[in-house]
Parts: C-alpha cells; structure tokens; sequence
C-alpha cells in the first residue's frame, strides 16, 4: 500500500462528504438555527460513541460562541442523567444510522415534555428521523474506510454541521469578538481582546521617576534600581516632563561629556514622551510601541501630566500577547 496515496483517498472522501453535507443545507437548516435562536433554556447535545465525540465538541463550541449547552450521554441518560433536560431547552441528537439504541431510548421521555428534536443524521427515513421535528441529513453513504464502517466521512460532516450552526447562531445574535473574549478570558485572544493596561502595569514604587533638575549620577541610580531601562522626569508640581531611556545614557557617554554624571537631567530628558491611558487595551498599547519604536510607555489616568503607572513591552510579551 502506498501510505501517502491512501491518505490522500481518505481526505478526499471526507471533502465528498462535506460537499454533499453542504448541498443539503436548505429551508431545514435555517429552521433549526432560528429554533435555537429563540429558545429559553439551553441546549442539550446527544450522540453515542465517535458522535457522542462529535457532540461533546459541538456543545463546546456553542457555549463558546454564546450559546449555552450540555453534552447528555444516552447511555447515563437512560438511567438519571435526562433529568438534565428542562422545559424551555432544544435537544440535539446526532447517529449516523439514526438507529442507535441507547440514544432512542431517550428520546420519547424528552419528546413527551415538549422539547424539540434536531437531528443531524444521514437520512430522515430512519428511526431518529421520524422522532424529529427537524432533520438535518448529511447525505453520507459510505465511510473513508474500504470497510465502510469506521466513523469517518460521517463525523467529519455532522461536525461541519455543528459548527454551522454555531457561526449562524453567533452572527444572528449579534456578538462579536468582545464577546467571544468574554466566554475565552485564559485565552490569548481573550487577553488581546479584555487586558487593559492597568491591569499589568507597574504603579508606586515601582515607576522609576526622578524631579527635574536631578544629577545625571542620580537618574542612572534610578533607572538601574527600578530595572525597566528608562525613568520619567517630573516637575516640581509632579507633571511628567519628559523622560530618560539607557539609550539616551549611551548615546551621552558616546559623546564624553567629563561633567554628564553631574548635569542635570534636563540637559538629556526627551520632552513630551509617549503615554497612554490605563483603560487602553494592552494590544493597542503594544502597537503604540511599535509604531514609535519604543518599549516603555508611562500611564495616566484623568490627568495626562500625572503619571500613575508605567508598563514595558516585557510586560505585555509575559502575557503572551505578540
């Protein structure tokens, strides 16, 4: 057997299967996402064995895009585990044969309370296709395996379906990707999307900052002790003035001034530096970096003159943000 070609056969029977997936995507489909839309409760998704794989990922995947939903094993349903159903919900029951026993075991005490039925399913002409109120057939006759009975071509279909669903229901309500950070606060989108700069930047103590007027041997001290290679420069009624970075200290030593550790700082403070308000997302503090080619940026609050943070790009990279 040549590896390589069988591989590329058994992709290319699942793209088959997504394909005519695809095609039957019509009036019931629409149905069924329009259902999920308006429900009141959450809902609950279904499957025995590599479906029950399949709905495990759809439920993630709704939950995630902001609609609620459990995964409900037939098998534990059939002794307890329905009772997690609730008036209000909408199941969704994924077999490929739609003959699956333990998963039709269940299904007429959920149907009794009045909780619609979706399947997702290769044919309405099955046992789970007549239990439904709405079927969405995935059309798949034959699996990648020349056995035709490894779950392949199947699954890879009604887990497109699931996803569709998920990215119709998101786009129809309205969310957008704030709201997809919300339900992934760990994740790094979640932090390009949530993390303010207030809530990683450095405050009291620990901003270097020296009064206008300093000795230069006094700022070097400053800088070294607070480690974040730059300090700010205030006045005397504590407004950032301008600022000192270890590049400005070499490029003094460069031109060897007998007398800088003794100058004031004044004499080698960029005026007007960069800052940013502690509200601004991280990411667009990180941009802000980029564009003007810096790693520090002081932080303020109501007042721009008055520093009340500063954060530096390692900050930001600690976060996993790039």
């Amino acid at each position: 057997m040549r590896i390589a070609e069988r591989a590329k056969e058994v992709v290319e029977k699942e793209m088959e299967a997504l394909k005519r997936a695809r095609d039957r995507i019509g009036e019931e489909f629409e149905k069924a996402v329009l259902l999920l839309k308006d429900i009141e409760g959450k809902v609950v998704v279904t499957g025995m064995g590599k479906s029950g794989i399949i709905a495990r990922k759809i439920a993630s995947t709704l939950s995630s895009t902001g609609t609620p939903a459990v995964f409900l094993h037939p098998g534990e349903g059939g002794h307890g585990d329905v009772g997690v159903v609730s008036k209000g919900d909408a199941l969704i029951a994924i077999s490929n044969s739609g003959e699956t026993e333990e998963l039709l075991r269940i299904l007429p005490p959920i149907k009794s309370m009045g909780i619609p039925i979706i399947s997702i399913t290769r044919t309405r002409n099955s046992s789970l296709g007549r239990l439904s109120d709405i079927v969405l057939e995935t059309g798949v006759e034959e699996e990648a395996c020349r056995l035709n009975l490894i779950p392949t071509s199947s699954t890879t279909a009604t887990l497109a379906i699931g996803d569709a669903i998920a990215i119709c229901l998101f786009e129809l309500k309205g969310l957008t990707d704030r709201d997809f950070a919300f339900y992934h606060p760990s994740g790094s989108l979640g932090k390009r999307l949530l993390l303010k700069v207030s809530d990683i930047m450095h405050t009291g103590e620990e901003i270097p900052m020296v009064r206008i007027g300093t000795p230069m041997r006094e700022v070097i001290i400053e800088m070294t002790k607070k480690g974040l290679g730059v300090t700010g420069v205030e006045d005397d009624d504590g407004r950032l003035v301008g600022v000192v970075t270890d590049g400005d200290l070499r490029r003094a030593l460069n031109r060897g001034s007998p007398k800088l550790l003794d100058e004031p700082v004044d004499e080698y403070m960029t005026k007007n530096p960069k800052k940013v308000k502690k509200d601004m997302l991280v990411v667009s503090a990180l941009r802000t970096m980029e564009d003007f080619k810096i790693t520090s940026l002081f932080v303020y609050d109501d007042d721009p003159q008055r520093v009340v943070g500063i954060v530096h790009i390692h900050d930001i990279l600690r976060e996993g943000i790039r």
